[in-house]
């Protein structure tokens, strides 16, 4: 698959936008610290870079659950393993 530049951008900001509400949400962040994790989480990578792509085989729910409940989350907290009516709700 190949996405033009504009394509892979707004995808990025997407999913940026996405993970920062999670990561407020339920990782209790403020506004700024869940954006710069988001920042960090979705740094913007160059069109040659060999996994452009990788980070958005998964959806930004799951990256942020990661990051703050750890691996096997989704055994620890069942009711989190899928993205809530909430989060899919937000846009």
């Amino acid at each position: 698959m190949t996405w033009s530049e504009a394509e892979y951008l707004d995808h990025l900001r997407s999913e940026r936008r996405a993970y920062a509400w999670v990561m407020r949400r339920h990782g209790g962040l403020t506004a700024g610290d869940a954006g710069r994790a988001a920042l960090e989480a979705y740094p913007y990578e160059p069109a040659d870079a060999p996994y452009r792509r990788l980070v958005f085989h998964d959806e930004a729910w799951h990256w942020a659950m990661l990051t703050i409940h750890g691996d096997r989350y989704w055994a620890h907290h069942p009711e989190l393993a899928r993205p809530t009516d909430e989060y899919r709700a937000r846009e």
